[in-house]
């Protein structure tokens, strides 16, 4: 459900929305594809942890943000200094993020 509201704030936005990815495997050969300019990352994939996709990413130098419904202290120490969008979130607050994690 989650997805889905992103989806249509993205689009909302004017962004183009190339799939969206509920496992970290998958997630992974995407990365290896680079075939988008930002990801988006929930910290949790149907149980999996997505950090996995943060350093897939970061050795690829493609750049993400998080979001994540359990506050940003609950994220470990390494991936603190990453964007966090704290859920509930106004599609203001994800443009701006979306942007700084772009520039």
């Amino acid at each position: 459900m989650v997805a889905i509201v992103l989806e249509d704030l993205l689009l909302e936005l004017g962004c183009r929305v190339v799939g969206t990815v509920a496992r970290v495997e998958t997630a992974l050969a995407s990365v290896a594809a680079r075939n988008f300019d930002v990801a988006i990352l929930d910290v949790n994939l149907k149980g999996e942890s997505s950090y996995p996709i943060a350093d897939a990413l970061e050795r690829e130098n493609m750049p993400f943000l998080f979001v994540t419904g359990y506050g940003s202290g609950a994220v470990p120490g390494k991936y603190r200094k990453c964007a966090i969008l704290q859920k509930p979130f106004k599609k203001s607050e994800l443009a701006e993020m979306l942007l700084a994690v772009l520039s």
